[in-house]
């Protein structure tokens, strides 16, 4: 490998007018990052190709993912695009055996996370997976002060992840209505937020869940036609976590007035309070804590939890350049950084007997 980590992006497209995330969030991360080199931009046009790498300084440009996962320039494909795209852009970049950044979810579905984590493991390759919560600031000091006591033993726990619902969508989004392509609220916002909740507090041994589509209908923006849609907009959870603490979790899409995310942890010696915009992910958590009957009071996390560097932008480059931080110090240190596909594949896995317990009426045993 060069000296730098050199990163082939397929997803940052410069006639998506910079909106997508590839270009708000990794492309920022890794010009910002002297470890990292932006090499090559691969789109499915020639044109965009072109424009892509002259908008974001890349070397190379690709229309064929199996050319820029093969050159021997790239040693890292990052993959930013629409879930349902996920799956072959990944196997591409680890049958030319290189290591790959993808974007949560990993997967439509359990069964293509499975495969691709499989694939991963059998060529001996390093993974990420866009669970950013878990390089949050915020959401790291939380875990430390957790592990180490600072609250006693976990009793109980309960997180609101309250969301904006867009219920008119261009074309660049409309297909998250329909429930088989796995990208919607209860995959995303739920998947990032109960991922945080894990991520501090330990797994689930046991769920029962209610699931549901609370809006029907999205309005096309370009055709004006009303849509319908099958993916879930509200997921209700009550569960136990294998260290017997209770958890009461909800994540919810709704039309007005969205609260964000509250995530309330209560220990036998005191509490802690997380409070954040309406994704976890890249959204600035403020920490509250407090000891025995003291009042609660703001817990900034130590300069040690900051590892992006001095002026990365706040909002959504923040914790994917935390997360590439932490991955070329793990190549550092010769150590698996997590989360890795296999930490995807454990969180798809929770969703996936989330959403069996609501169809089945049951409890599920994780």
């Amino acid at each position: 490998m060069a000296d730098k980590i050199r990163v082939g992006i397929v997803g940052a497209t410069v006639t998506q007018g910079g909106s997508g995330w590839g270009a708000k969030a990794h492309v920022p991360a890794i010009e910002i990052l002297p470890d990292y080199e932006l090499k090559a931009v691969c789109t499915t046009r020639e044109e965009t190709a072109q424009a892509s790498k002259e908008k974001f300084g890349a070397e190379l440009a690709f229309t064929d993912i199996n050319q820029m996962a093969a050159h021997p320039e790239v040693d890292l494909v990052a993959v930013c695009v629409r879930a349902p795209g996920h799956y072959d852009l990944v196997m591409a970049g680890l049958n030319a055996k290189k290591p790959v950044f993808c974007e949560w979810p990993l997967g439509a579905n359990l069964k293509e996370a499975q495969e691709m984590n499989d694939l991963a493991k059998k060529n001996s390759l390093s993974t990420i997976v866009g669970l950013q919560a878990r390089s949050d600031p915020t959401l790291m000091y939380a875990r430390d002060l957790v592990a180490q006591g600072y609250i006693g033993n976990v009793l109980a726990a309960n997180m609101t992840a309250v969301s904006q619902a867009d219920v008119e969508r261009g074309p660049g989004r409309i297909y998250q209505g329909d429930r088989k392509n796995g990208a919607n609220t209860m995959t995303i916002s739920g998947g990032h937020s109960i991922d945080a909740l894990c991520y501090v507090l330990g797994e689930f041994s046991e769920v029962s869940a209610r699931v549901n589509t609370l809006i029907k209908e999205w309005k096309h923006a370009d055709t004006g036609e009303m849509m319908k849609v099958d993916s879930p907009d509200c997921v209700s959870v009550a569960g136990v976590l294998k260290n017997g603490a209770e958890v009461s979790y909800q994540v919810v899409a709704v039309p007005h007035n969205p609260s964000g995310n509250r995530f309330e942890i209560y220990g036998s010696q005191g509490t802690l309070v997380i409070n954040g915009s309406a994704n976890i992910a890249p959204g600035l958590n403020v920490l509250h804590g407090s000891k025995g009957k003291d009042p609660l009071v703001e817990m900034a996390p130590p300069d040690e939890y900051k590892l992006a560097p001095e002026g990365t932008p706040q909002g959504p480059p923040r914790n994917v350049t935390q997360a590439y931080v932490r991955y070329a110090d793990s190549l550092l240190k010769g150590e698996v950084l997590a989360p890795d596909f296999s930490d995807a594949v454990v969180r798809h896995r929770l969703l996936d007997a989330i959403e069996r317990s609501a169809a089945e009426g049951k409890s599920i045993k994780l």
